[in-house]
């Protein structure tokens, strides 16, 4: 049998190796590959071609039952890393910002102990790495299951855990319902007329027109929002203008709507139209919408919510489970649990002192908490599979 500290030691060099090269939404690849070569050598056989680089893994336990879901996302964000690490990116302009390499090389973890431990399994336990959770809202969890990935062995229940920056090494996040948020992207594009700057009354300025629609929407979340039910319109890009003295005819708008029900999904998302077209009409000017649903929230079942406390408190006691609030953050994990039941829940990996947030390019995460994720993953996907049993 595999000894823990061993499993530790590949699965943090597992995750330094992906760092160094990682791999954007839908180019996934050789980080596929290198999942495979390891299901290999554990002797864990899978199946491919979910989503292109989608692995399926399967662990038979000894004895029949029920079937759990273990997954674990694996593509990497579009950033220059700026982190001073020795296995920092190796790739220009990529960088797992978000944790997926810790993610995948985890769940490698977990498969050899659960592989080490099939005597304890009754059922069987599905190894899921999914790719382009970062490419909302597209992402990865609708095309593997559209390309079959649980048509010959369908989920009882689907677990996923996620590196957490705002919590210490060997503290874990979960509560039942809403875990993380629905999350909406938009571009507006203010149309008006542009002229010399010394001359504004022969235009329509693009720029001002913009800078009311900004100022305007924000009363959204402020006049129309249920404080008690959270809603958050962020703009995160502004592209217009030529030159100082020339009034903008264009201006275009980027940015992102998060809530957390879909009662507050659906009235932001008619508010946020009217208020944009209000605007720039009485401005003069006109806008197009372009409006995409994103991510559906990530509600975690009771049931199996509880399922994850209780094995926290079992294996690291009370102060290791903490009560957190739910984020509004975005995941691809949500797709799934419109359809199977499940928990998403989080691990803390803080660094202390100087962790940035995730998706920043001086990210960082503690490898320390990686020990308590495979234990974790490896205890829960066990006592999933024995709550089945006896259901």
């Amino acid at each position: 049998m595999a000894r823990f500290e061993d499993i530790m030691t590949e699965v943090v060099e597992f995750r330094r190796d992906l760092h160094r090269e990682p791999e954007l939404s839908g180019e996934e690849y050789n980080t596929s590959k290198k999942i495979q070569q390891k299901l290999d050598e554990y002797g864990i056989p899978y199946k491919t071609g979910y989503a292109e680089t989608g692995v399926l893994g399967i662990i038979e336990g000894s004895k029949p039952g029920k079937t759990v879901g273990l997954r674990a996302d694996i593509d990497a964000l579009p950033i220059q890393e700026k982190a001073d690490e020795d296995f920092k990116s190796e790739v220009d302009g990529k960088m797992h910002a978000c944790g997926h390499d810790a993610h995948t090389a985890m769940l490698l973890g977990t498969a050899r102990n659960l592989q080490a431990r099939k005597d304890e399994i009754e059922g069987t336990v599905l190894l899921i790495f999914q790719p382009a959770e970062e490419n909302s809202p597209t992402g990865g969890s609708q095309q593997m299951m559209d390309d079959g990935v649980f048509d010959e062995i369908e989920p009882d229940v689907l677990v996923a855990q996620h590196v957490w920056p705002g919590l210490p090494v060997g503290q874990f996040g979960v509560v039942a319902g809403p875990m993380m948020g629905n999350s909406d992207r938009f571009k507006i594009t203010i149309s008006g007329s542009g002229g010399h700057a010394s001359m504004p009354h022969d235009t329509v300025d693009a720029i001002v027109a913009a800078n009311q629609v900004i100022n305007s929407v924000q009363t959204i979340v402020s006049r129309n929002a249920n404080p008690f039910d959270p809603a958050v319109i962020t703009f995160g890009k502004i592209e217009g203008g030529y030159r100082y003295n020339v009034i903008a005819d264009e201006v275009t708008l980027e940015g992102t709507i998060r809530t957390q029900s879909n009662d507050m999904k659906d009235k932001v998302k008619q508010r946020f139209h009217d208020v944009v077209n209000g605007v720039a009409e009485s401005m003069g000017a006109s806008a197009d919408i372009e409006y995409l649903d994103g991510y559906p929230a990530t509600i975690n079942t009771p049931k199996w919510a509880e399922r994850v406390h209780e094995t926290v408190i079992n294996e690291y006691g009370e102060e290791a489970a903490p009560h957190v609030t739910p984020s509004l953050g975005g995941e691809d994990f949500g797709r799934f649990l419109l359809k199977y039941p499940g928990v998403y829940y989080w691990l803390g990996t803080s660094i202390g002192e100087g962790q940035k947030p995730l998706h920043d390019p001086n990210f960082r995460l503690n490898e320390d908490g990686l020990s308590y994720g495979v234990n974790m993953m490896t205890q829960v996907a066990i006592d999933v599979l024995n709550d089945l049993k006896e259901a």
